[in-house]
């Protein structure tokens, strides 16, 4: 259940191609950057949607040119388009490449650098095109039959392409449809059918072919006559799988399970296939949890790649494995850090590698000097790092955001942090609105332990005045509430609607220790639920707060919170607002396809007689119905396979019958998230129409 935010920010990218594979027709509009009114600086729905959402990024081979994609979207058209952009590694000289109604994307520089490969849709469907570093001379390089291409990558003596195709999965059942060509009937005898927001009709699978620098060859499948996953979905993208320097071995990330294995399994593994001979080893073997994203180092003799230890967890630290390739020995060597290391650079050196971490709220850059096994911190401010795109001696090239600015590019300086912001994709927007200040606060929980909180004030704050007030519950449930932009949970658009926001960084979240981190397995109504109430209870005793205007809202193990918070607040709470939360958590255990994250969450099923599942199941939200005496807006969408939208009809359900005021919110087209503009306006509006109808009147 956990969202990594640097997957949710490409996700709606990619849901967005999707949305583009029709062939275009004739004189269709392109969707570019909007002109939009900004009202006396407020941050309306329609103002968030005019946003350019930053994509792509990647430095040419001599480090000169930023190559980097831009997606505006239309709210009438419902729909997004991304196009490619280069400026000079110190932001100037920007030229946009493509002016296309459809999107170009997974853009990165061959390794001459003097062309660009991208993945388009084309009629055929989709493939991939080069174009010269200026955008000319553009042309399709692959011509496959069958399969859309998911992502790729060149080696790095440019001679081959490693390629991602969904692989059709094979129907058992052929032959009891022979002659029902219009049936809509599906037939499963395994778990892991469905998974997140998708039914398993395909699987995406490695291929590497020759390439002559002109036209990409029908590749080799290194997976063909299974059905394993390599990326695994739904997060895994290209970054699963790597080049040795030599072009002579690709290192991938493979879960070599499937159906009910899979259902109930985090045990990845790093693989090497050796081209040449097709043979392929297990690098991990014995290692229990997730292993992904492997790297080597530039000389090729050491791969690293990022670890979980536990089978199960997919919430453990994420440790720092390096493996010597000629002896086969592996070392962790985050064993002393006490925190993730994801995003894993080796320097062009290969002495150490740059990494992303998140402490105390702030995703931050690190480096791991090798031959010293330390840890050092690069860059300490408000902001989270969400991508390390290049690395030289003198200079970092990376995306940034925070809670007050969508992703841009950034340069950093590695000897001495010093960071320097080079796109201007959101300037001109930027300046047109105005923003409410973020503040950290810390407060004493209920066991004596530190509990961090981000504050957000409203716009041109008054502490003389009172304020309605919003508790924001987070998802995940191991998700840190860190310097993240969010184009749907927004803290800013919040505050532009006059309210303050109190966002506690709870037990169950990392950044804060391991211990801290795994306080909320097996404890759901326990500790993390008290950290809530401290927050809120705390910031209530600020004048400026309005305590009898209180709102709590949140999505997935938010909505969750916001559920158990109805039957147990003691009437603190004006008004609630859960997205796709779990509200009955028997139903909850027997409908989730990820069978893993709820036996460990949960303590394993409903009937099994342990101390920890019946804690969790004691505590299921829908048990304490009978205390809920609060108006409630449940929202959730059909296609969410995570958490099935029969919970969030239960809820509605439930509060209808005990006639307390509600109203459900339905996507039928949507899944854990809301992807089309026209629904995520629908949903900001109904957001703040039900928090002004009982905080504001």
């Amino acid at each position: 259940m956990k969202l990594n935010k640097i997957f949710i920010l490409l996700i709606a990218t990619v849901t967005m191609i999707t949305a583009c594979k029709k062939p275009a027709q004739k004189m269709e509009a392109v969707i570019g950057k909007p002109e939009i009114e900004v009202k006396d600086g407020k941050l309306s729905p329609e103002v968030l949607w005019s946003f350019g959402r930053i994509g792509d990024v990647s430095v040419s081979p001599d480090g000169t040119k930023v190559l980097y994609s831009v997606t505006y979207y239309s709210v009438k058209e419902n729909k997004g388009n991304a196009e490619l952009y280069t400026m000079n590694i110190d932001g100037s000289s920007v030229k946009r490449l493509t002016t296309t109604p459809k999107s170009e994307w997974n853009a990165v520089w061959n390794p001459k650098g003097d062309k660009i490969g991208f993945l388009y849709a084309d009629e055929k469907g989709v493939n991939i095109y080069e174009m010269n570093s200026d955008g000319t001379n553009r042309t399709a390089i692959s011509d496959f039959k069958e399969g859309d291409l998911e992502a790729f990558s060149y080696s790095p003596d440019g001679k081959k392409i490693l390629y991602i195709r969904a692989v059709k999965k094979a129907d058992k059942y052929a032959q009891l449809k022979e002659g029902l060509d219009k049936t809509t009937g599906r037939i499963n005898d395994d778990l892991a059918y469905r998974h997140w927001d998708g039914w398993v009709d395909n699987i995406p699978q490695p291929f590497v072919a020759e390439f002559d620098g002109k036209n990409v060859k029908e590749g080799t499948n290194i997976l063909a006559g299974t059905e394993y996953e390599s990326p695994m979905r739904p997060w895994g993208g290209i970054e699963q799988l790597s080049w040795s320097p030599d072009s002579k071995t690709i290192a991938y990330t493979c879960r070599k399970k499937v159906g009910k294995d899979y259902a109930f399994s985090t045990n990845s593994d790093i693989y090497l296939y050796d081209i040449s001979t097709k043979l392929t080893e297990n690098l991990s073997e014995g290692m229990m949890g997730y292993d992904q994203n492997p790297v080597f180092s530039p000389d090729g003799s050491l791969l690293a790649w990022e670890s979980m230890e536990r089978d199960g967890y997919e919430a453990d630290k994420v440790r720092l494995m390096i493996c010597n390739l000629a002896t086969k020995e592996i070392k962790d060597y985050s064993k002393k850090f006490d925190q993730n290391s994801n995003g894993l650079k080796f320097a062009k050196d290969g002495k150490s590698i740059y990494f992303i971490s998140d402490w105390h709220g702030r995703d931050n850059i690190y480096q791991l000097l090798i031959a010293e096994d330390s840890i050092k911190q690069i860059t300490n401010s408000d902001q989270d790092y969400t991508g390390l795109n290049y690395i030289n001696d003198n200079l970092l090239v990376a995306t940034q955001m925070s809670i007050s600015h969508p992703v841009e590019v950034w340069t950093v300086n590695p000897q001495t942090g010093k960071q320097a912001k080079i796109s201007s994709v959101n300037d001109d927007l930027m300046a047109k609105v105005k923003w409410g200040k973020v503040e950290e606060r810390w407060f004493k929980a209920t066991d004596g332990a530190d509990l961090q909180s981000w504050i957000i004030y409203p716009p041109d704050f008054d502490s003389t005045k009172k304020y309605p007030t919003l508790l924001y519950c987070e998802g995940g449930p191991q998700s840190t509430v860190s310097q993240f932009w969010s184009y749907r949970w927004n803290f800013q658009i919040m505050a532009s609607h006059g309210y303050i926001i109190v966002a506690p960084n709870r037990r169950g979240l990392p950044g804060f220790g391991t211990k801290w981190n795994e306080e909320i397995s097996g404890d759901y109504g326990g500790q993390c639920m008290k950290d809530y109430l401290t927050a809120v209870d705390e910031m209530s005793k600020e004048p400026y707060v309005n305590k009898d205007r209180l709102g709590a809202v949140g999505a997935s193990f938010g909505g969750f919170s916001v559920y158990w918070l109805a039957g147990h607040h003691n009437k603190r709470f004006k008004c609630f607002i859960a997205h796709n939360g779990m509200f009955n958590l028997e139903q909850q255990y027997l409908e989730t396809e990820e069978m893993w994250f709820v036996n460990w969450d949960l303590g394993g099923a409903y009937w099994d007689n342990n101390p920890v599942a019946k804690r969790s199941y004691a505590n299921s939200p829908h048990r304490f119905v009978d205390k809920w005496d609060t108006p409630l807006l449940v929202i959730h969408s059909e296609n969410d396979y995570r958490i099935v939208a029969s919970q969030g009809m239960a809820a509605y359900n439930a509060a209808v019958i005990r006639n307390i005021p509600a109203r459900y919110l339905y996507f039928p087209d949507e899944s854990h998230w809301v992807l089309k503009p026209q629904n995520g306006v629908l949903w900001q509006r109904n957001f703040f129409d039900w928090l002004d109808m009982w905080l504001k009147k």
